[in-house]
């Protein structure tokens, strides 16, 4: 029970696009100096995608390797 309210507590909090902003500096210099924001949209949601997975995959290997020294 305990596990499955923080992994819902986890993919509400962390895995939320909106609230992930991330650029380089130099994307975000050309990004902004383009007139619509839907590329701008596009490549924040790209890195953001780019940027979960790894901690998303160390968060399970790390889940499994605690289930397996619990048992």
């Amino acid at each position: 029970m305990r596990i499955t309210f923080v992994l819902i507590a986890f993919v509400l909090v962390f895995l939320r696009p909106e609230t992930m902003e991330a650029q380089c500096a130099m994307c975000r210099a050309v990004l902004e100096s383009e007139g619509s924001g839907r590329t701008a949209e596009g490549i924040n949601n790209g890195i953001v995608y780019l940027m979960a997975i790894p901690y998303v995959l160390v968060a399970g290997l790390f889940y499994f390797i605690y289930r397996k020294m619990r048992s």
